[in-house]
């Protein structure tokens, strides 16, 4: 799946020269990315918290969850993926599903969900004119993960997402809840919370710190809330060729919070922007 995307991506960066002489969607697809995202903030999309601004790149990202035994979860691919811009103001994302191998006999190794989240960006300046933006998100997962690696139902997941930026400071975003299809007194609803505080060194490096918050609603956590504060630093973007880029980075998430699921998690994210 990874060679497939990246030959993907490889070979449409490269055609992208003879775009000129073609006509019509496709040949203009490069111009339509270079004017959405000229009109908004071009910070770094940060580690954890999923960005408002518009981007199309191959993501993918490697967490390790380590849960109250001190057991470790590795989650390969972290649920990203494949994010596109097919028309000014909008971008789709397309989630591989992770595979999940829990280093325990007790639960059996496997894949995750599939996920999809589309963006419309509401209201954006750049950096020259008033440096903030407004997006909002429907993002939806399938229930299709093994061996109890997913969801029972699927989950829709409303979100607005923010930011603002002060020079080479700058303050990113979102809010959203996951409503379950089906069975909301057996999995509860999730709100989401997450805010990320960046700021520009040397034009390449981007020293951040998350705070990832979520309330439980109804379900077998009704009224517990988890927070998590995640230092991080990302670099980029790194030009490779064409229009291929290269952005990565890593932060480490410690738990504030009596009740948390997991703790002292190490995130590490890498992205082929183009």
């Amino acid at each position: 799946m990874l060679r497939a995307v990246l030959v993907f991506i490889f070979a449409v960066v490269m055609a992208a020269p003879f775009s000129n002489a073609q006509e019509g969607y496709w040949s203009s697809w490069f111009d339509r990315v270079d004017h959405t995202q000229s009109e908004q903030p071009h910070w770094i999309t940060p580690l954890a918290t999923t960005t408002p601004r518009l981007e199309e790149e191959f993501r993918y990202d490697q967490l390790w969850q380590v849960n109250s035994a001190g057991v470790t979860t590795d989650n390969y691919d972290g649920g990203k993926g494949l994010e596109l811009i097919p028309s000014e103001k909008v971008e789709v994302i397309f989630n591989t599903p992770p595979y999940l191998v829990h280093n325990s006999p007790k639960v059996k190794d496997g894949f995750g969900d599939v996920a999809f989240l589309v963006k419309y960006r509401l209201l954006s300046e750049s950096e020259e004119h008033g440096n903030y933006i407004l997006t909002a998100f429907l993002g939806w997962s399938l229930p299709t993960g093994q061996f109890k690696n997913g969801s029972l139902h699927a989950v829709i997941t409303p979100t607005i997402a923010y930011g603002k930026g002060f020079g080479r400071f700058d303050a990113q975003g979102t809010f959203g809840v996951g409503l379950p299809v089906a069975d909301t007194n057996l999995l509860g609803r999730n709100y989401l919370w997450n805010n990320t505080l960046q700021y520009r060194v040397f034009r390449k490096f981007w020293p951040e710190v998350e705070f990832n918050s979520t309330f439980f609603q109804q379900g077998p956590r009704d009224g517990m809330k988890q927070n998590f504060v995640a230092p991080g630093l990302v670099i980029g973007r790194l030009h490779l060729v064409r229009r291929l880029g290269l952005t990565f980075g890593s932060g480490f998430q410690i738990a504030t919070t009596h009740f948390h699921t997991t703790n002292h998690n190490p995130i590490f994210s890498v992205r082929l922007p183009f």
